[in-house]
């Protein structure tokens, strides 16, 4: 089934006359302006037996505190399950109404919502709807009906843009690869481009700018296909828990997120002279999971992080991204899903699908504006741990009572994805979304690397003798000492899996060691810090950090080192 994000289709304008009759509204005219509400219903997707919809209602009308919208199907269709509004069915009519986060709707608001369905033989979409029973004017498209001539091309989506393609390497990461003594063995490896602030997108500091980048990619596409990877990451309130990874947008900034930021990327990527690209977007690297783990009342819950799940502005944010980049048709959504470390546990994995869901479907975003999702970016999680599983146990205690497994769900990064993968279609996703898992910092190699397991003395040996990933704990995040350079680029490397990508480039810092001025709203963050002791969001280890670190984005000469000093595989 095609992942490519369904156009907007042919319109029918009803509105109710003095008498209730339905009366075409025509644009620019007394009755047009009259009009309670809008709704405009989308089939994003249908196969045999089944569909996919989105609905977005507009309020003409005075502000509401609470809304319900209503219609009755005509054919057999089911309502099977929904999001961003409470669904239900009795016989053909259905009513959908509020959830408490979104009850308020104001004059000129709009509120999206999805659900799956069932159905057989024909799948027409409702003729009338009502916003709390009154009779709205319906802006309606389903797969039969003729394409609008307005609309933008749905595009012509692969399904998995990483096959059969080259991918982008950046001349400027290259370079600083290349200067380095054995840098030269991985100068030629493709990283993501971070537009981390408005100015990169014109290029800032003397570095290339978006349409630079892409110039580039066209170089080194020549006759055959190349994918350019683009990190999108400015929401305002950035990293609400991280201090190193802030921000140049305060956490009220949505507008100028949109309009000084999304809109004019999207510009640049619709641009014509770029369609023959495949341009992958990582969308806002470690967002929505903050809302999730790091809010109150739980322990690791920090004020910032409040505010923002309070306010809605990552919702809205990621949500506006994914439906106005998701209109360019040559480019791919990737939502950032946190890692293992952060959301194999019970309470954060289906929390945070749900999470995902509603930022997929605000702001006029659907889920088919996302081909997939990205775990582990710029983090330290080992892909595989082959020497203990979560099934294991030992002197009758099971691996998942170790104290590095902390009753986690998942042990590595390529068991999570799969999952997380699986759960998301679940909900509502299409069944083809792949997931890419950034493999630039966790291969764990070097003279330590375990061969086997660990002795069975008790469980915590049996772990910590046979694990990979050998950090204190897996909330360390920054610059990792012992880390390793991972599995190299590769397209379609397990089942689920579109990609390992390096997502993050090797040898960037992920922030400063101690506070340093500079103007990127980069704050100094105690776990970059390698004499800090910790807090609940690592158990209270030590941070692991190595010392005289720039801050975040910067060259890390002895970073690099490390990385390449541990890979795994070997660098030749």
């Amino acid at each position: 089934m095609s992942r490519t994000r369904t156009a907007l289709l042919a319109a029918m304008a009803l509105v109710a006359g003095a008498t209730g009759t339905a009366l075409a509204a025509v644009p620019g005219d007394a009755g047009a302006a009259a009009v309670p509400c809008t709704v405009d219903y989308k089939v994003q997707n249908q196969w045999d037996t089944g569909f996919t919809a989105s609905v977005t209602v507009t309020n003409h009308g005075a502000a509401k505190s609470s809304w319900a919208v209503k219609w009755t199907y005509a054919g057999n269709q089911r309502v099977t399950s929904g999001w961003n509004a409470k669904v239900t069915q009795s016989g053909a009519n259905v009513t959908a109404s509020n959830e408490a986060y979104n009850a308020t709707l104001a004059t000129g608001g709009s509120a999206t919502f999805g659900f799956q369905g069932s159905y057989s033989g024909t799948n027409a979409v409702p003729a009338a709807f009502t916003l709390d029973g009154v009779t709205c004017n319906v802006d309606s498209g389903g797969p039969t009906d003729p394409p609008d001539p307005t609309d933008p091309p749905p595009g012509n989506r692969v399904d998995n843009p990483y096959d059969g393609a080259k991918v982008y390497v950046n001349p400027e990461w290259s370079a600083n690869a290349a200067a380095e003594p054995g840098g030269s063995r991985i100068a030629n490896q493709p990283t993501g481009v971070w537009l981390d602030r408005t100015a990169a997108i014109e290029g800032a500091g003397g570095k290339m700018g978006l349409r630079d980048h892409l110039d580039e990619a066209l170089e080194q596409k020549g006759s055959g296909e190349l994918v350019v990877q683009l990190v999108i990451y400015n929401l305002p309130g950035r990293d609400c828990a991280a201090l190193a990874s802030n921000g140049e947008l305060g956490p009220t900034e949505i507008d100028r997120y949109k309009t000084e930021y999304i809109d004019p990327i999207a510009e640049i990527l619709a641009d014509p002279k770029y369609a023959s690209l495949r341009i992958v977007t990582t969308v806002e690297i470690d967002s929505l999971p903050n809302l999730v783990t790091n809010v109150s009342p739980r322990a690791t819950a920090t004020p910032n992080c409040d505010v923002m799940k309070a306010n809605g502005n990552y919702v809205k944010g990621v949500g506006y991204a994914l439906n106005k980049l998701g209109d360019v048709p040559n480019v791919y959504n990737y939502v950032d899903a946190g890692h293992h470390g952060w959301l194999g546990w019970d309470d954060n994995f289906g929390a945070s699908a749900e999470m995902f869901k509603q930022a997929a479907t605000a702001e006029g975003a659907t889920v088919a504006d996302v081909h997939g999702f990205i775990a582990n970016t710029a983090n330290y999680s080992a892909l595989k741990e082959d020497h203990f599983s979560i099934n294991d146990t030992v002197g009758g205690k099971s691996v998942r009572e170790s104290k590095w497994v902390s009753w986690n769900r998942y042990v590595d990064e390529l068991s999570y994805a799969q999952a997380l993968r699986q759960k998301l279609v679940s909900l509502g996703f299409d069944s083809g979304i792949g997931m890419l898992i950034d493999t630039s910092r966790n291969g764990w190699g070097g003279a330590n690397r375990p061969t086997g397991p660990g002795a069975t003395t008790s469980v915590d040996t049996y772990v910590d003798g046979g694990r990979y990933d050998r950090r204190y704990n897996t909330g360390n995040w920054c610059n990792q000492a012992g880390a390793g350079l991972g599995e190299r680029p590769q397209a379609s490397p397990e089942p689920g899996i579109d990609a390992y990508v390096w997502m993050k480039p090797p040898g960037e810092s992920d922030g400063a060691s101690k506070a340093i001025d500079n103007d990127e709203g980069k704050g100094f963050d105690r776990m970059c810090d390698p004499t800090y002791t910790g807090n609940p969001r690592n158990d209270n280890n030590m941070s692991g950090a190595l010392g005289d670190a720039p801050i975040s984005g910067r060259w890390f000469s002895a970073q690099f080192q490390e990385l390449m000093k541990n890979a795994y595989p070997p660098l030749s």
